[in-house]
């Protein structure tokens, strides 16, 4: 296991040249970028793809939460977030098929926050793309629908934030969609924090910790 340091805003060069060989090994390859709830996954997922240009695609796990009136039907709706909240089968099937790179396009769903639902059919992936770069809590969860995850992916990167600096990222992003001061902590401190612990354990299975 290798640890690298990411500069804010931007990708740390060693990080890009990690990528870049993905990019040139000569087949479809996919990286995952995993770590708690708020630890800057979707940041550091976003200007990687976006230093790659056309050589890559961003593909995000939260595509797959399971719709709002079935975390109602199911009685989970308060614990949204939590890896059974999450169609884990249907990720891991999606990861199939951008892995086989045997269609001219692959079609995967992003998930809307000012919604709180995901969209289906919104990201194309064309076949031609050498790298998808997928990025989510459960990753590196070695149980249930979620263990079939990990072997699909050819890198898996742990980002791992100072934790003040993670909850209050996650407070800013409750307030920033829409909940009071008070609540948007109590669900940084409460359930979010819960689901931490759970990708916390899996720190270990990372190829690389990004501090």
């Amino acid at each position: 296991m290798t640890d690298d340091a990411a500069t804010p805003g931007a990708v740390d060069p060693a990080l890009l040249e990690r990528a870049r060989r993905l990019v040139g090994s000569g087949r479809r390859r996919l990286l995952g970028i995993t770590g708690p709830p708020g630890a800057g996954k979707s940041t550091l997922a976003q200007a990687l793809v976006s230093a790659l240009g056309d050589d890559a695609r961003l593909v995000g796990m939260d595509g797959f939460h399971l719709a709002e009136a079935e975390l109602h039907r199911l009685g989970r709706h308060d614990r949204k977030g939590a890896p059974d909240t999450f169609d884990a089968g249907g990720y891991a099937a999606l990861l199939r098929r951008l892995r086989a790179a045997d269609e001219p396009v692959v079609y995967a769903p992003l998930f809307d926050r000012s919604l709180e639902e995901s969209i289906a059919g919104a990201v194309p992936v064309p076949r031609e793309v050498p790298l998808v770069v997928t990025e989510g809590n459960y990753l590196l969860v070695d149980d249930g629908a979620w263990a079939a995850v990990r072997p699909l992916l050819d890198e898996c990167w742990y980002v791992e934030p100072d934790d003040d600096v993670r909850v209050d990222r996650l407070v800013a992003r409750h307030e920033r969609f829409g909940r009071t001061p008070q609540a948007a902590r109590e669900r940084s401190l409460g359930s979010d924090q819960r689901n931490a612990e759970v990708v916390a354990a899996t720190r270990a299975r990372a190829d690389v910790v990004v501090r």
